[in-house]
């Protein structure tokens, strides 16, 4: 029996080098805000909201010309932090 991912870590990897890491509880959710969001947008020089819940009273915006490459990986409660 497959396991499901408590939550699922998103990697979102701008120009200029930096990282940035997002978290959403499920995959549909990554994907909603992925293909409502950001790809719709994908060559826009306009800031977009990324959706940060796990962190209270803070938030980000990026611009979607500058996303290089986003990792999604899962993250099972039993895992070990690397």
């Amino acid at each position: 029996m497959p396991r499901t991912p408590d939550e699922y870590a998103v990697y979102i990897l701008l120009s200029g080098g930096h990282r940035e890491e997002v978290r959403f509880v499920t995959i549909q959710e990554f994907q909603k805000w992925y293909s409502g969001e950001l790809m719709p947008k994908a060559t826009s020089n306009d800031f977009i909201s990324v959706p940060i819940k796990n962190m209270q009273q803070e938030y980000m915006v990026v611009r979607p010309s500058s996303v290089v490459a986003i990792r999604v990986e899962p993250i099972f409660g039993g895992s070990v932090e690397r």
